[in-house]
């Protein structure tokens, strides 16, 4: 439950500890862990929410990951390295880092906002994960932002690697399922539920009578890249 009564400072200090840094300013740790929400319900603050710092954090971390990967896999193409990172910094894996560094507690946010531990939460946790970079490298510096980054992320790539996680579901999915039983996945709408402007589709994944698994998306898109997903885990093949 993220601490959204309190001592701001407190949980700026509490923060300062996780993260191992000392800030010269700490308005940028107290702004990066600040979502719009709690501005709305606290109008005496004096700082600024986090989607700016998110903006600059979101550049550094791209700036950093690119670097790290063009440096170190040499034999990968353009087209390889943009989706190793794309896997390396995507919502579920900052959201992760987040996680693990504990920061679900600091955030501060509206009551409402707190409730929410859906896919919702996911993004407010990688958000801030990109704000904390911004705050960092304002505060530290490129070469403090680029300790941070590397010690929470790039532990992650070579299983990224191995695993081909860079590759969507459905991609994954049609690659293996060739190699495994020398077959194409074929994907079948099982069930549409909910008015046009908020339809829910269920897919089925079949190799040739079998059905996989199933995935359920906003789009039918989305919802193969789900049945996917799930048809991997069902094989076995992840």
């Amino acid at each position: 439950m993220s601490l959204t009564t309190p001592n701001p400072d407190q949980n700026v200090l509490a923060l300062e500890k996780v993260l191992g840094i000392q800030f010269t300013n700490r308005e940028w740790l107290l702004s990066a862990i600040t979502h719009r929400s709690y501005l709305n319900e606290h109008r005496e603050a004096t700082w600024e929410h986090n989607e700016r710092l998110e903006f600059l954090g979101d550049a550094v971390l791209e700036l950093v990951v690119t670097d790290f990967l063009f440096s170190t896999y040499k034999e990968k193409t353009e087209g390889e390295l943009t989706a190793i990172r794309a896997a390396l910094v995507n919502t579920y894996s900052l959201a992760t880092a987040s996680e693990r560094l504990g920061v679900n507690q600091y955030l501060l946010m509206s009551k409402g906002e707190a409730k929410d531990e859906g896919r919702a939460r996911q993004y407010i946790l990688a958000n801030v994960f990109e704000a904390c970079i911004g705050a960092i490298y304002l505060d530290q510096g490129y070469n403090t932002a680029r300790d941070f980054i590397s010690g929470r992320l790039f532990e992650h790539t070579e299983e990224i690697i191995k695993k081909r996680l860079w590759q969507d579901p459905k991609s994954r999915f049609q690659e293996l399922a060739q190699e495994q039983a020398s077959i194409t996945p074929t994907y079948e709408t099982l069930a549409q539920e909910g008015p046009d402007h908020d339809r829910l589709f269920t897919i089925g994944v079949f190799l040739r009578h079998e059905k996989v698994a199933e995935g359920k998306g906003r789009s039918k898109q989305e919802a193969e890249q789900q049945a996917a997903q799930a048809a991997i885990a069902t094989k076995g093949w992840g």
